[in-house]
């Protein structure tokens, strides 16, 4: 479960606003859920309030457990102190609490001491919290001694929690309002503030935010202004688009839905605006379902391309059209950078810079399956990531500008008409980074999502790996009162390379290009990037989960289905490049075939260029010797006695001593 990336959230509204389905949606998606009731059964002979409570049970899903503390509201300070990280906790509501707080029953109490107990225990906390509570401070001061003493003990409730929590948000007829912290609007194509002018005031650059400035846009794309551009610091150019042999791109139909209209970047003076709650492109939510529905109509001989037609609702969705094609021109970007400290444990020093090395010279098993692909590629250095167990693996400046970097490269793809990226990385460190991501976004225990270590010889190193997940562990804990916001959980855990491949994903969406993921660091920025875009999620592929935990769990947290199961580990990257042709032959096939006879359809066009070429092959009866030694069979019968010989691909004579098998 993830609240746009905090870790406590009180979410607030009046009788019927939809609250309690709000809070219930936002964990949905969390492995381990605990219902905490605090409400009281009531009067048995009030049965519209029976009907409200059974209402409220009839939606929990049977995997969550539910906690009562009606009996003694000092209970649900204890519940959160001993809640573990893994933990999701949603209690509904605060004022069922304060009543259970004001009873007659439990006085003498000091409510304000418990109160503040709730608060600091709240503060506390290591499980995610998602908390519900009725906003009485809009409605008029009760006449009663009582309702003042319970609209007083809640409005000081909310308060006090709303303090302790990361979020806060208001729910108004079904609509929830975010109060904490208030995002900044984006702007639009329209109100976009120019570029800034070198007397424009910003903040300074560091060294480490230069060295990821990006680059001016292209004449046929957006201007983007950049912080580089406010101070004057020369921008670093974008890495190579290195292109190794590529054999011919296949030739797309014309007036194909490839330049359906993108999303304005959302800019202000000192540059793109990258923030939680951003409004970026969803995919057809028509074409999808048209497209795989129209497969049942094809003329094939079987019972259709199984699994591999949710390649196609995938494709329709993103293309914006029934009949996707396949996809034409491809890039990989492969982001190379490594971390510091025990994640890295097991890692051959100079491996991964070598394995760049490589890559960039066309050589290696990602280059050349690039180059048979017809794939561009690129390598991105990102910067190195510190020891994410005793300090942060980067500084929020280097967060920002790593976004707006990877965006960039998504940008210059989407220029240049790429059609579909496909993510890797290469770099000491990452998969322990990655897990460390996926404990703080999905509540997953580090030894869970962290594969085993394998040495350069093929062996197995559990010492290496023990020690990657004591930096995993130790990271959490450093970690443990952090906000949990994305740029945050970026800041101390994910590094360089998650924050490029997340400013990827944004960038992509925004531009409506679909991704291929491969690997634990491209579904660690998925898990990233749905707190700042809930969007970028839909726009991904996952082709194979490799057999890695951390992918599985995420593939799972995200709604990404594996389209195979290979067990490949070629690289990140390179396992996605293997399955390729196929999802590429999977869509061209869809995309040509018509409708079977029986349901209207007609033959199948002939090809451009004229009938599909054949190989002429002897037969035994334009021949004299089509039955040399007697023992063939005539194939000039209309009921012939037996199979015939297969064609041995030579003129007039068959081959020496050849015998019907």
């Amino acid at each position: 479960m993830s609240v746009q990336g905090w870790n406590t959230v009180l979410v607030l509204g009046g009788i019927r606003s939809g609250k309690s389905e709000f809070a219930e949606s936002l964990v949905t998606d969390a492995p381990v859920v605990r219902y905490v009731a605090t409400a009281p059964e009531g009067d048995p002979e009030d049965t519209e309030w029976a009907t409200r409570l059974a209402a409220h049970r009839a939606r929990r899903p049977g995997s969550w457990t539910t906690e009562e503390t009606t009996e003694d509201p000092r209970r649900l300070a204890d519940v959160l102190a001993s809640a573990e990280p893994n933990e999701t906790l949603l209690v509904d509501d605060l004022g069922g609490w304060v009543t259970v707080l004001l009873d007659p029953d439990h006085q003498p109490a000091d409510d304000v001491a418990t109160i503040a107990e709730l608060a600091d225990a709240l503060r506390a906390c290591s499980a995610r919290v998602v908390l519900v509570s009725p906003e009485v401070g809009l409605s008029l001061v009760p006449t009663t001694p009582l309702g003042r003493a319970f609209t007083d003990a809640l409005g000081a409730a909310n308060r006090a929690v709303a303090d302790a929590c990361d979020a806060v948000v208001l729910v108004v007829a079904g609509q929830p309002v975010w109060l904490k912290p208030a995002a900044a609007p984006a702007a639009s194509a329209s109100t976009a503030a120019p570029a800034a002018s070198a007397s424009t005031a910003a903040p300074a650059a560091s060294a480490s935010t230069a060295a990821l400035a990006e680059t001016a846009a292209p004449a046929t794309a957006p201007v983007v202004a950049t912080l580089a551009d406010a101070e004057g610091i020369p921008e670093v150019q974008l890495p190579d688009v290195l292109t190794h042999t590529p054999p011919p791109a296949p030739n797309q139909e014309p007036g194909n839905p490839w330049a359906a209209p993108t999303m304005a970047l959302p800019m202000v003076a000192t540059g793109l605006v990258i923030q939680p709650g951003m409004e970026l492109p969803m995919p057809d939510e028509y074409a999808g379902p048209q497209a795989v529905d129209r497969l049942a109509t094809l003329d094939v001989p079987g019972a259709g391309l199984g699994v591999l037609d949710r390649v196609v609702g995938f494709a329709a969705a993103t293309q914006g059209t029934p009949t996707p094609q396949a996809w034409g021109s491809v890039r990989v970007l492969l982001l190379h950078g490594d971390h510091a400290g025990g994640g890295s444990a097991g890692a051959v020093a100079g491996e991964s810079a070598r394995r760049a090395a490589q890559a960039r010279a066309g050589q290696g098993v990602l280059a050349r399956l690039a180059a048979e692909n017809g794939a561009s590629l690129q390598v991105v250095d990102v910067p190195a990531s510190a020891a994410m167990e005793t300090e942060p693996a980067l500084t929020l400046d280097q967060v920002e500008s790593a976004l707006r970097y990877g965006w960039r490269l998504a940008e210059q793809a989407a220029d240049a008409g790429v059609q579909l990226l496909v993510l890797g990385a290469c770099g000491a460190g990452t998969e322990a980074a990655a897990a460390a991501v996926l404990a703080a976004t999905a509540g997953a225990e580090p030894p869970t999502v962290l594969g085993r270590v394998i040495t350069d010889t093929g062996e197995i190193d559990d010492a290496a790996w023990m020690v990657r997940c004591a930096a995993v562990r130790d990271a959490l804990h450093r970690t443990r009162r952090s906000s949990r916001g994305a740029k945050d959980i970026l800041a101390e855990l994910g590094g360089g390379d998650v924050a490029v491949a997340t400013g990827v994903l944004l960038g992509a969406t925004a531009r409506r290009v679909p991704v291929l993921l491969d690997g634990p660091v491209g579904v660690a920025a998925g898990m990233v990037s749905r707190d700042l875009a809930g969007q970028a999620r839909h726009w991904c592929l996952l082709a194979d989960h490799g057999g890695h935990p951390a992918v599985r769990l995420a593939a799972d947290v995200l709604g990404l289905t594996p389209l195979l199961d290979l067990r490949l580990d070629l690289g990140e990257g390179a396992n996605a490049l293997v399955a390729l042709p196929l999802l590429r032959s999977v869509l061209a096939l869809s995309a040509a075939l018509p409708v079977h006879p029986s349901l209207g359809g007609g033959d199948e066009p002939t090809p451009t260029g004229g009938a599909v070429p054949t190989i002429d092959e002897p037969s035994y009866l334009d021949t004299g010797n089509s039955d040399p030694d007697g023992t063939e069979p005539d194939f000039a019968e209309p009921e012939p006695a037996g199979p015939g010989p297969a064609s041995t691909g030579v003129d007039d004579q068959p081959a020496s001593g050849w015998r019907a098998g």
